[in-house]
This record gives structure tokens, sequence and C-alpha cells, in this order.
């Protein structure tokens, strides 16, 4: 399949209502994709839960009209033991998308460990059922693990296609992205300004390349100009969001090899002020007050180093409300010293809790 540089992400569809019934707005997204489709955007991926599970249904009714132009993508999260589920969430994405097939089926959130466990013994006999049948095309996964995981699902030959996550902040899966570019495997990449983090304007990295000012679309040129990369998807939530990166994919070269050097002297840079605070390497958890230490000093050091204030605080703000960061923020910190014990690099930790917190629990809009 022939795929555009750029694809539709459904992900972040701008929605109605509050909490669990909000659905997605129609009325926005649809003028959305068809705007998309018609600039040559021939890709749109969803998922079974995303948008309060009502993504699919969106997508579906954007389709009509476009289905026999447009290379749909969807995944299945079921790493159960139970045959009938995981049909029974190809059989809901079908409905929904309301597709006689789906071009590229996605395992949701694929690692080695599933692989192992879940996929090699049972689900790669399932998906290889589906494609027989017709109700799928091509059976890719959507990936989070690490390098070493990434190069051994490549080697199983299994998957035409990974999902990875890769941008400007998160380089680490660059070896194995080579690597499936190597093996004739397309890589479509998922957060390309990294969740939003590189929405919001940064003085550290906006001034990189003459002309590009704003971030998100160094962000998206950035990922475009790797030439081991198929296409990138985007998470588009309002109708600006598709105007600009249409106008930045449409370039059939994203970023000169100048520019490419720019932006690599510059990250190498920031890596070494990172290093010269905290390296992330966790020696000094647990914390006995249940304090996220490193992912503190994560959250300053974005803010700090890379100028990305509003995302950092808002991430702070969050901690100890969210599963995915159950820690509890600086102020927590009773001052035992132990952390400092434990810390190869000797940071005074305690005294940059207190700065961080300073610097983090104001309003996330500052």
């Amino acid at each position: 399949m022939k795929v555009s540089q750029l694809g539709f992400g459904a992900m972040r569809l701008p929605m109605i209502g509050e909490g669990d019934t909000a659905r997605v707005d129609r009325e926005k997204t649809i003028p959305m994709i068809h705007h998309a489709f018609e600039a040559g955007v021939n890709y749109i991926d969803s998922a079974v839960f995303y948008c309060n599970g009502d993504s699919q249904r969106a997508v579906g009714d954007a389709l009509k009209g476009w289905r026999n132009k447009i290379i749909v993508s969807t995944k299945n999260n079921y790493y159960g033991q139970d045959e009938a589920d995981w049909w029974r969430n190809l059989e809901d994405s079908l409905k929904r998308l309301q597709v006689e097939y789906i071009d590229v089926y996605n395992q949701h959130g694929m690692n080695w460990a599933n692989y192992e466990k879940h996929y090699a013994p049972h689900i790669s006999k399932w998906m290889a059922k589906a494609k027989h049948q017709g109700l799928i095309g091509h059976i890719c996964c959507s990936f989070h693990d690490d390098n070493n995981g990434l190069k051994k699902l490549i080697e199983t030959d299994e998957f035409s296609a990974f999902t990875v996550q890769y941008n400007l902040l998160d380089r680490r899966l660059e070896e194995g992205i080579a690597l499936a570019h190597e093996r004739n495997i397309g890589v479509v990449v998922m957060g390309p300004v990294a969740g939003g983090r590189l929405a919001e304007p940064s003085e550290m990295l906006q001034n990189i390349i003459p002309g590009v000012k704003r971030m998100p679309e160094l962000a998206l040129r950035f990922v475009l100009s790797n030439p081991n990369v198929t296409m990138t998807l985007s998470g588009m939530s309002a109708m600006e969001h598709v105007v600009e990166n249409l106008a930045t994919a449409s370039d059939e070269i994203s970023l000169s090899e100048a520019d490419r050097a720019a932006i690599e002297e510059q990250m190498v840079r920031m890596k070494e002020m990172a290093e010269l605070y905290c390296t992330g390497c966790g020696y000094c958890m647990p914390c006995p007050s249940e304090v996220g230490i490193s992912g503190i000093f994560e959250k300053y050091n974005r803010g700090r180093i890379y100028g990305l204030w509003k995302s950092a605080r808002h991430a702070y703000r969050k901690m100890g409300t969210v599963s995915w960061d159950s820690a509890k923020t600086a102020d927590a910190c009773t001052g035992c010293g132990e952390c400092e014990e434990k810390c190869p690099q000797k940071i005074p930790i305690r005294k940059q809790l207190a700065e961080a917190h300073e610097a983090l629990a104001g309003c996330c809009d500052k």
C-alpha cells in the first residue's frame, strides 16, 4: 500500500458532553476528516476505546463516500485466552467502522512479553484466521517497549508494520525503526508532538530552524525527515490543526541535512544539560514518603531545559490522581535524606525537590 506522509489519528477528536457520557462531535469531526482526505491524507487510525468508545463510529460516519480511497487502521487490545472475546472486538470494529474489512489491523500495546505469553501461542492464529477470511488486510501491531523488544519482534517477520512512539523528546527507538525500514516493514509514528508537550511554545527549541517558529511544525518535520519513517499520525482535534499539519506534510523533503544537524546539536546540548541535574537512574527510589522523585525531576527538567513549562506543570498537578503517575508531589517530602545517601550524583535532592515544587505547583497555564 502507498500511504500519505501524514495520517489522521482519531484518538483526540473533538467531543460533546462530559465524563463517560461524552461523545464525538460529528459536526466538527467529519469536516476535519474530509478536509484531510481531500488534501491527500489516505490513512486513518482508531482503536476500540478511543474517545469513550465512539471514535470508530465517528470514523465510520466520515468514511461514507471515501471507503475505497482510504486505508483504515484500528486495533484490538484483547490479550486474554478467550478467542470469542478477541473476535468480538474485531466484529465490533467492523460494525462501528461500517466496513467489510480493515486494511491495517493492529494488536494493541504489543511488547515482547505479550508476544511470548499471548500473541505467539494463540492470538497469532486468530489473526491468521481473520486474514484468511478477508476481514483484515495486513497484520500489524502498535508497539510499547524498548529497542531490544522491537528488534526481536521485527525478527519474527510476522508484522507488516509497527506503530511506534517517536518524537524530538523520545528517540529511544531509532535503531529499531531503522531495522524495520531495512526489512521493508512499515513504520507508523504516533505521538510526533509528544502527547501535546511539543505543541506549546519553547524559546529553547522554536528557533533551531530558520523559518520554523511553531513547535508543532518543528516536531512534525523532525519525524517526517527521518528516512526510515513511513508516515506519522497526528491526533488532530481542531480544523486549524488539520490545516497546519497539511501545510507541513505537503513537502516531499521535510528537513534538510543541515536542519537535522542543527536539531541534533541542540538536542545533544540539552541532554548534556539534563544530565547535570538528574539522569533518572532511579537509585533514590523508593521514597519512604512515596514522593515520585525521578518523575518530579523529569517534569522539572522538561521546563527548565526544554522550556515546556505548561505541560510540565500540568503533569505535575496530575501526580497522585492518575493510575500512570500515582506517586506523591514534592511537598510530601519529610526531609529524611534517605534519597541523598543513595544518589550516585550526590544531588541535593531535598533542596531541588523544594525548588521543583515552587516552579511546578503554580498554574499550569503560566
